[in-house]
């Protein structure tokens, strides 16, 4: 009887310890995870500040440009947000309205617009109908950070965000 109490509580200790080192790797892969995901954030914005990538920086010397080649005629159902330079989400002024957002971020401002308070970007992912893991919040915060910087919306200092 005593081997099996023995047996055990050494069994406990053992797996305890192994848990614990479980633990110790999980919280490591999470901070390496979570500064990724603040890397991706910080290109992205560069990429965007640099006119997504299609200006150069001044970090790389640009290769001479080629000889240009004729426009291509534009093909049916390209013009719109996002396309041939065109900004997604353009500064607001006053007097805009929402029309001139994509739906998705129509979408956005209406979920915003219609809480109570300022909203975190995990409760705009919940209202577009997404999980709520980070790899699906973080394009939402990206999202709701344009809008921020374009005059769309506030953030507040605890990084939520609610209607100008």
């Amino acid at each position: 009887m005593t081997d099996v109490l023995t047996w055990t509580i050494g069994r406990r200790l053992e797996l305890a310890k192994r848990a614990e080192l479980l633990r110790k790797e999980l919280g490591e892969l999470e901070l390496e995870v979570a500064r990724l995901e603040a890397a991706e954030v910080v290109f992205g914005q560069w990429a965007e500040a640099i006119d997504g990538g299609r200006r150069p920086s001044g970090i790389v010397s640009p290769e001479p440009e080629p000889e240009p080649e004729p426009e291509p005629e534009p093909v049916a159902g390209t013009v719109g947000p996002g396309a041939g330079g065109m900004r997604v989400v353009p500064d607001r002024v006053e007097g805009m309205g929402l029309q001139v957002l994509t739906s998705e971020y129509r979408r956005i401002m209406e979920i915003v617009a219609g809480s109570d308070g300022p909203v975190m970007a995990k409760d705009v992912a919940v209202g577009l109908g997404r999980e709520t893991t980070p790899g699906k919040i973080e394009p939402v915060r990206g999202q709701l950070r344009k809008l921020s910087d374009r005059g769309w919306l506030v953030r507040t200092a605890s990084g939520r965000y609610r209607p100008c």
